[in-house]
């Protein structure tokens, strides 16, 4: 089962899409390991003094499918649910230092935490679902999907070029352009689509 990334991939207004649509996208791996479900609670990371969250919806693959064309993409999914993508920024400062990659940054235990999924069928509209994370009872970021660069179609038919998609992998479709910020140990994090509270857990 891979665990794969796309970074980058909101705007805050829709007339941004056209200059940033480039065709090549940003795409990375996480590990296996750094997946929590069940709403358990997560150990604050060892290897990091800077946390910090991106609320982004999941999707889950389900046939194996390569080199798929974009209109037959969306068939490609079975289910979507909601996720953090954690990064230890400060990790991710000193690879970069050295030009070095993304995977210890991102690839830690406990970086992707997700959600129970819901039925593909639950989303009529794969370009207008809203979600949302709260902290400690605060809004800290607002999501809809038509405010991405790349939608679910182009991410998988891009991705697919690459690598065969199998059944359960998991995709990080991107976080909202605003709202991404530090977590610290004790913090409370709720995230929802389309109002549903489907991520729930804390830092401890």
């Amino acid at each position: 089962m891979k665990i794969i990334g796309i970074g980058k991939n909101y705007v805050n207004d829709q007339s941004e899409v056209k200059a940033l649509k480039t065709g090549s996208q940003t795409v990375f791996l996480k590990a296996e390991s750094t997946l929590v479900t069940g709403n358990k609670d997560i150990e604050f990371p060892k290897i990091t003094n800077q946390l910090l969250y991106e609320v982004e919806l999941v999707a889950k693959i389900g046939k194996q499918g390569k080199d798929i064309r974009e209109k037959d993409a969306a068939s490609y999914i079975s289910e979507i649910g909601i996720g953090i993508d954690y990064t230890a920024k400060d990790v991710l400062n000193a690879s970069r230092d050295s030009k070095g990659p993304w995977a210890l940054a991102k690839g830690f235990d406990g970086a992707s935490p997700v959600s129970d999924f819901k039925q593909i069928s639950d989303f009529p509209d794969l370009n207008n679902i809203n979600f949302d994370l709260i902290i400690n009872g605060e809004q800290r970021q607002i999501g809809n999907t038509q405010f991405m660069i790349y939608n679910f179609a182009e991410i998988i038919s891009y991705v697919s070029s690459f690598m065969t998609l199998e059944p359960g992998d998991l995709i990080f479709t991107g976080t909202p352009a605003s709202g991404a910020g530090e977590n610290v140990k004790g913090d409370h994090l709720q995230a929802s689509i389309e109002g549903e509270l489907l991520l729930d857990f804390k830092l401890v």
